[in-house]
C-alpha cells in the first residue's frame, strides 16, 4: 500500500519532503509532480526499483530514461558537456525540457539506452521536485507517468493512487501538472528536435 503525501506546489514542506527522500533513498518507487507531467522515479543505482519502473510503464531501456537533476552543475556530472551545449543548457534550465547527452562513466550502464550509451537529462521548474532532488543530492532515474493503456499521461493524484496503490511506494499530491510532455532536444551530435513538447524548441532554434 502506497503512502500519500499532499505537498504544498509552491512553498513544501520540510518534513515531507524529508519522508519522501527516505522513501527513496530506501528503495522506493515513487510518483512525484514536475512542470510537465507527473512522473516515476527511484534513485538510478537502484536495479530492482529501475525494473518496477520499467513494469509499470511496460517499456524495455531502449526507451530513454531521464535523470532529473536539480541544477546544471549536477546535470553536467552526468553528461559530456561542451561550452556551446552548456550554454544552450543554461538558458533552458529550469524548464520543459529533456536533453539526450552522452552519458559520463557516472551514469549506471544499465540505465543508458543499450547501443547509443545516451541518457535523458532534465532540470525541473517544479519546486516540489527541486525540493526533493535537493535533499536527496543525486538525480532520480525517471520518467513520465503514462500507463500502457492511456493515451494521456495521469493528473489526478487520487486516481494515480487507486490504480497504483500497490505498485509504487509513495503519491505526491502536488496539484496540477497538466498533460503536455517535456520537449526532446538530441543534443548528441547536431541539435535535433525529437519531440515538441511544453518547451519552446525555438530557443535552440528550431
Amino acid at each position: 500500500m502506497s503512502q500519500f503525501f499532499a505537498i504544498h506546489p509552491t512553498d513544501p514542506q520540510e518534513r515531507l519532503i524529508n519522508q519522501a527522500a527516505d522513501i527513496v533513498r530506501g528503495g522506493g518507487v515513487i510518483v512525484y509532480p514536475t512542470d510537465s507531467c507527473y512522473a516515476l522515479g527511484c534513485l538510478p543505482g537502484n536495479k530492482q526499483a529501475m525494473e518496477r519502473i520499467l513494469r509499470i510503464r511496460s517499456i524495455d531501456q531502449k526507451h530513454h530514461l531521464t535523470l532529473m537533476c536539480h541544477d546544471l552543475s549536477q546535470l553536467g556530472v552526468y553528461a559530456r558537456v561542451d561550452n556551446s551545449q552548456f550554454r544552450l543548457l543554461k538558458a533552458a534550465t529550469p524548464g520543459s525540457y529533456t536533453f539526450i547527452l552522452q552519458a559520463t562513466k557516472e551514469v549506471p550502464a544499465r540505465t543508458l539506452h543499450p547501443k547509443r550509451k545516451t541518457i535523458g537529462l532534465r532540470v525541473p521548474d517544479n519546486r516540489i521536485a527541486l525540493a526533493l532532488l535537493q535533499n536527496l543530492n543525486e538525480p532520480m532515474l525517471s520518467c513520465t507517468l503514462m500507463l500502457p493503456h492511456d493515451d494521456e499521461p495521469l493528473t489526478d493524484p487520487y486516481d494515480i493512487r487507486d490504480q497504483l496503490e500497490h505498485e509504487v511506494d509513495l503519491v505526491i499530491d502536488g496539484g496540477w501538472c497538466g498533460t503536455e510532455p517535456t520537449t526532446v532536444i538530441d543534443m548528441t551530435e547536431d541539435i535535433t528536435l525529437i519531440r515538441q513538447g511544453k518547451g519552446d524548441a525555438a530557443l535552440f532554434g528550431l
